[in-house]
């Protein structure tokens, strides 16, 4: 599996004909390593729905028909928006797909669409590839994260927001890496505005329960 790292908080995991899509912020992302007309996903997965993860969700989603994974009221209003194939589990669900299946977990942040329509926040867990990944979503530190690991056995990537003010930061990112428990960790959600600038590879020298992987907006890491 392929994990493209897009900027922000958005990432693109690809093996064969399936490619991923998480959280498509890219218009209006000052870091955004490809833009929307790029992007021809499979499927798209959301962790909730705030401006910069909801992103490009329903353009991106019209013109290619790929399968959207939100959480059941940001599914609903999707639906009303025109987008047709969607999907909408609650905290807990799982929705199977070609080769995989993906399942919303807790996070402890806020979410409201760009409508205004207050929800849930997620993380997800997806299982593509033969591998296990973890995206966080936006959180605070939380001891339930060692959860995850707990029931899966072996995750292989977290992808863990490290930004802190509106997430948690590289201290408690540190922590965070140890409740998970993953093979490897990807920070995200850093540097793209400035409240939330961190020093990534400080993060990583600090990090001592998982190989910490950085990756500029652009690039790609392979499990």
């Amino acid at each position: 599996m392929d994990i493209r790292f897009l900027g922000h908080a958005c990432f693109e995991l690809s093996d064969g004909d399936t490619r991923i899509l998480i959280d498509p912020f890219l218009t209006g992302n000052p870091k955004a390593a490809a833009s929307a007309d790029e992007m021809n996903p499979t499927h798209i997965f959301l962790t909730h729905g705030h401006s910069d993860h909801y992103g490009d969700v329903v353009d991106i989603a019209k013109r290619t028909n790929a399968q959207v994974v939100a959480i059941v009221e940001m599914a609903n209003e999707l639906g009303e928006e025109g987008v047709e194939n969607v999907s909408d589990p609650n905290i807990g669900g799982t929705v199977e797909f070609d080769g995989g299946w993906v399942r919303l977990t807790p996070a402890w942040h806020t979410s409201t669409t760009p409508k205004g329509q207050v929800n849930t926040p997620a993380g997800l867990v997806i299982n593509f590839a033969g591998k296990t990944v973890y995206h966080l979503g936006d959180t605070s530190l939380f001891s339930d994260l060692q959860l995850v690991k707990q029931r899966e056995g072996e995750i292989d990537v977290a992808l863990m927001c490290i930004g802190g003010h509106y997430t948690m930061d590289p201290v408690d990112g540190v922590v965070a890496a140890e409740l998970v428990g993953a093979k490897q960790v990807i920070p995200c959600h850093y540097n793209t505005f400035p409240p939330i600038e961190q020093d990534a590879e400080k993060f990583k020298q600090d990090v001592k329960a998982s190989e910490v992987v950085v990756l500029e907006p652009g690039e790609t890491h392979s499990i």
